[in-house]
């Protein structure tokens, strides 16, 4: 019998970690944007040195939600406070299941008073075209799914194109655009600027800690925008450096936003028993893959909730009502993990990346500048022979010359503790970007989140200030 949702799959399986740990979908891929322009060393070290030009077109769904009760219907669904959310605002919108765990985020804008733009991975558009149809409510939805990963040639259409620039150098440009000084545009504000003919919106926002503008219209504006900005830098004198998909994934490590925590769905009875069985065989939650050294029976492991990512201060507690209230209220007295930035020793990791050069079974490949394996990464990050914390989200920064990785600790683990994290699967599973290999162990030093000191200390109030 072929499997036809979710809940088809893991009742098939019978165990939703061995189903996700043996997915063949092969590597993360971020669409159709060129993997290199230039260098991703030069591309990675634009946007601490000079300029960077992101293409955000395709990597990301994009999900209209309008009518009369939009705002009521996106203020149930996620934990954020809607009290202060004005028309050219943007929020770090997070939905968490009844049971308090995380699905997902996404950057949400207000284009009208009953009309939003969500932008992000699949989970949390997923939830919220299920939510949609599962309730009564009077809204429409719209959805434009991210690119093909593998688009083999053929053309690729979006609703929107998506490009930002930042870097100490990206304000000349953008003024050169705007033919004079630009709005003083608040953090996760939008405002309009002037770009060749065109009236542009823009957001002011900055990915890897840098400031920075992010800047959308219509797909069939796209190569005409693009050819003004690089017009606009080379006026305004700054090397402005266009970024390919491999460095783009790298960005985060410095900023110390966790893109991919596992969707805490596959559990759980009523509302997410029929989110399982209405989602497809084909979908994001049921073809990913957990990679990693930590392997649980229990899927929920992997979950993590507000708290752990540092979200916590988002959740409008006076809301009357909303998902997973009842459940994040018990969860605020306990002790939560935190959010981490781990740094890898040097010596370490060189002898991993050597045994590449010896015979017999080697060290899991250290992947530069990403090793983007899976969609949802879970190392295990040990102290005395015990786990004190899951590693999961990794890369080489070329600006701080070693790897990072992103991930939460036990409360008791404080910043300059060094830890062990064991990298490499302990067994061989089905998937298909992985090689045969042992496991290494690594000595990490729990340091500071976002890594980057202009991200700590030039963002506006945010997780990432909170955070340090």
């Amino acid at each position: 019998m072929v499997s036809t949702s979710l809940e088809d799959m893991l009742k098939a399986s019978g165990n939703a970690v061995d189903h996700l740990r043996n997915s063949k979908i092969g590597m993360y891929v971020y669409p159709v944007v060129t993997p290199e322009f230039s260098n991703w060393r030069d591309e990675q070290r634009a946007w601490r040195e000079s300029a960077v030009l992101f293409d955000q077109s395709h990597h990301m769904d994009e999900l209209f939600v309008e009518g009369p009760q939009a705002e009521e219907f996106l203020a149930y669904h996620g934990i954020n406070s809607f009290s202060n959310f004005d028309l050219n605002r943007a929020k770090h919108f997070v939905p968490v299941t009844p049971n308090g765990h995380v699905i997902g985020d996404h950057i949400i804008f207000r284009e009208r008073q009953d009309k939003f733009i969500l932008v992000g991975r699949a989970p949390t558009s997923n939830w919220l075209q299920f939510c949609a149809a599962w309730g009564k409510w009077n809204v429409r939805i719209k959805h434009d799914p991210r690119s093909p990963s593998r688009p083999e040639g053929e053309r690729v259409m979006r609703t929107h194109y998506r490009y930002q620039i930042q870097g100490p150098e990206a304000p000349k440009i953008f003024e050169k655009l705007n033919r004079g000084p630009i709005p003083d545009i608040k953090f996760f504000h939008t405002d309009w600027i002037n770009i060749g003919s065109r009236k542009v919106r823009a957001l002011r926002h900055g990915m890897s800690g840098a400031p920075g503008l992010e800047i959308w219209g219509p797909y069939e504006d796209k190569s005409y925008i693009l050819s003004c900005l690089l017009e606009a830098a080379k006026e305004a004198g700054v090397d402005l450096v266009r970024c390919g998909s491999r460095a783009y994934s790298t960005n985060t490590l410095e900023s110390g936003w966790i893109p991919s925590p596992l969707p805490g769905i596959y559990t759980g009875d009523g509302m997410l028993a029929d989110y399982r069985q209405w989602l497809g065989a084909d979908s994001y939650e049921a073809t990913g893959a957990i990679g990693g050294s930590y392997v649980s029976d229990n899927i929920e492991d992997y979950y993590v909730n507000p708290f752990e990512l540092g979200y916590d201060f988002y959740i409008g507690w006076k809301k009357d009502d909303f998902i997973g209230k009842a459940a994040l209220q018990e969860m605020k007295g306990r002790k939560n993990r935190k959010k981490v930035t781990f740094e890898w020793n040097r010596e370490d990791v060189l002898k991993v990346i050597a045994s590449a050069f010896e015979d017999g079974t080697h060290y899991k490949w250290i992947d530069f500048p990403q090793p983007n394996y899976a969609s949802t990464s879970a190392d295990m990050v040990m102290k005395d022979g015990t786990m004190v914390g899951m590693s999961m989200f990794n890369g080489y920064s070329y600006n701080e010359r070693c790897l990072l990785s992103l991930g939460v600790v036990e409360p008791e683990i404080q910043e300059g503790d060094v830890l062990v994290l064991k990298w490499g699967e302990p067994e061989q599973t089905a998937k298909t970007s992985t090689e045969k290999h042992k496991q290494a162990e690594i000595r990490v030093r729990v340091s500071p989140t976002p890594y980057s000191r202009m991200a700590r200390e030039s963002y506006a109030d945010s997780w990432r200030t909170r955070g340090s």
